[in-house]
């Protein structure tokens, strides 16, 4: 029996599968993934959003018709997003931790095939040929040829920790950069303009179009029904969960003094820095600035994006919220 599970803090898994089974094919055709560290097939970033039924009903067919019984056992329902966020921190810390881990393990296993190597290598004076026909032949070539296998492992060993050493450090970075503040302001801009959508979705757009003779014509998307107004209503409580989290947290941020720039920090003729390089303001709007380029147009910045600003004439560095100190 097989059965595949959805809640919201472990997303969507299958028990019951083995090795051989014939299930994996299945799965993988399906778009499932198999993780080493649960040891379970899973469907990826299924975790906190709505089940998706779709692949989930479709899986549950491919493997009857293969000749599995298939149970599906659905548990969902909108968590907070206090918990959620803290248990992604939990899984990157883990994951860091792992990287860490395995950075030390490839690290000595580096060490340990270069002294190998170099143990062979000091056998023989340098520059000492293979003595043909000398009892010593056969152990020498051996030798070169263990010396050169150690040599090739301690150089696979120093790649992998490399790579290690770079994904930890991303890792290390994630939960950082996902809080920051301009990061989150674009976020809730983002998760805002997908809330409307949805919105606009559930509840219908009427649009009136003017004909020449028949007058006004009503024509439009109308209010969604079954199914698919179930999955706009449980869209709209999510996102609206993970605006006011967001929201609450740039709240408490701008308590700490980390605010952003506001179009009453900058006015034209301000140098403003966007990703390391700086800008001159031509025109200041509501939500974004625009700077002169060295062609004959503008390029638009949003506030968000400006780590900081000066005024050329003065010299005077301008900090975030200044203007309303």
């Amino acid at each position: 029996m097989l059965t595949i599970n959805h809640t919201e803090a472990e997303g969507t898994m299958i028990d019951g599968t083995s090795r051989g089974d014939g299930t994996g094919e299945i799965l993988k055709a399906q778009q499932w993934r198999w993780s080493r560290n649960l040891g379970a097939w899973y469907i990826p970033r299924s975790r906190d959003v709505a089940p998706k039924t779709a692949r989930i009903n479709a899986t549950r067919a491919a493997l009857e018709a293969a000749g599995f019984n298939v149970t599906v056992t659905i548990r969902a329902g909108v968590r907070g997003m206090a918990e959620s966020e803290a248990d992604r921190a939990q899984r990157q810390a883990d994951r860091v931790d792992a990287l860490d881990a395995k950075v030390e393990r490839k690290t000595a296993e580096e060490d340990a095939a270069d002294r190998r190597a170099h143990e062979l290598a000091n056998r023989y004076p340098m520059g000492q040929p293979i003595l043909v026909g000398h009892h010593s032949e056969s152990r020498h070539r051996r030798d070169l040829a263990r010396t050169q296998a150690a040599s090739t492992a301690a150089v696979e060993a120093y790649r992998e920790t490399q790579r290690a050493k770079a994904k930890a450090d991303a890792a290390r970075s994630t939960t950082d950069s996902r809080y920051n503040p301009g990061r989150i302001a674009r976020r809730i801009d983002a998760l805002e303009a997908d809330l409307r959508r949805a919105q606009r979705a559930r509840d219908g757009v009427t649009q009136s179009l003017r004909t020449n003779e028949a007058g006004k014509l009503e024509l439009g998307n109308f209010p969604a029904t079954g199914d698919y107004r179930a999955e706009l209503d449980d869209s709209i409580e999510r996102l609206t969960t993970q605006i006011t989290y967001w929201k609450d947290v740039r709240e408490a941020q701008e308590a700490d003094g980390k605010k952003l720039y506001t179009r009453a920090d900058i006015k034209p003729g301000y140098h403003v820095q966007v990703c390391g390089r700086w800008w001159k303001v031509k025109r200041v709007n509501a939500k974004s600035v625009s700077c002169e380029t060295e062609y004959s147009w503008t390029d638009t910045v949003k506030y968000d994006s400006i780590t900081s600003a000066r005024n050329p004439e003065t010299g005077e560095v301008i900090a975030p919220g200044s203007a309303a100190a």
